[in-house]
């Protein structure tokens, strides 16, 4: 069994195929999906998804991309529409990116710490982008954590090796998306060499990021086959144990599911 911890569901191209991509993950072994939202505008069609769909569940939260159309969010907002369904297992995506920075970084600040009070509040886990900003991204978490308690999964991970021990040490879990497998991420995988087993979730972040042998392809949940094979080499363990590795890990962060 395997399980996307991240992918986009209402994206297209999957969107507009969405039966037949779920299928084909499912024959492929992925035996759940968690779909993550990144405007509140969109919410509406995860909540659709997860309806129509047994094995997919969902997240609410605003991409640090977004923020600048999201000023008034504020952890209340963020409470009330996880609690709108029971499938809506995670905070997020939210974070800091100063690659692009299509928002201010005060707004994608303000945002992210309401993202971080609704994770207090609900014991729910925050799943984090974080992308040209580790220094902010350790500084507004170890503060947070400092206040409550929270759950962190850091999602696609991308980043230095002393950027990753650093959030174990906060007690994050980290996820590898099919950035691992590409030739030039040589460090990155080292990184994951070296990160326990025990903290490591695997993702396709569909449909951007297809793993080697498809990059260039649009991503989709079927392919994190790939992905798989790749740490599990890397880690020196079985396809399977290496699946069933990361399946546990992500019970263990959100819970079991029906």
């Amino acid at each position: 069994m395997i399980i996307d911890s991240h992918c986009h569901l209402n994206y297209n191209p999957m969107f507009l195929s969405l039966k037949e991509t779920i299928a084909r993950a499912n024959k492929d072994g992925v035996r759940y999906l968690l779909t993550i939202s990144t405007e509140d505008k969109s919410f509406s069609k995860i909540l659709k998804i997860i309806s129509d769909y047994d094995c997919v569940y969902g997240t609410y939260g605003i991409h640090p991309h977004e923020a600048k159309n999201h000023i008034s969010i504020d952890s209340k907002k963020i409470v009330q529409n996880i609690k709108s369904n029971s499938k809506i297992i995670g905070i997020g995506e939210s974070g800091l990116d100063f690659f692009y920075n299509h928002s201010e970084k005060k707004d994608q600040l303000k945002c992210f710490e309401e993202h971080i009070n609704a994770a207090q509040e609900t014991q729910l886990p925050l799943i984090v982008h974080t992308r040209n900003a580790e220094n902010e991204t350790l500084s507004l978490l170890k503060k947070k954590k400092k206040e409550k308690d929270f759950k962190i999964l850091i999602h696609c991970f991308t980043g230095s090796k002393d950027f990753a021990f650093k959030l174990l040490d906060l007690g994050a879990f980290i996820s590898a998306s099919g950035v691992v497998t590409f030739k030039k991420s040589f460090d990155l995988a080292n990184t994951f060499k070296e990160i326990p087993n025990n903290k490591i979730l695997v993702e396709t972040d569909s449909p951007y990021l297809a793993p080697v042998p498809l990059r260039g392809k649009a991503n989709e949940p079927s392919y994190i086959i790939h992905t798989v094979k790749f740490l599990a080499d890397l880690k020196n363990v079985s396809f399977e144990d290496f699946s069933k590795i990361t399946s546990t890990n992500f019970f263990r962060l959100f819970g079991e599911l029906n």
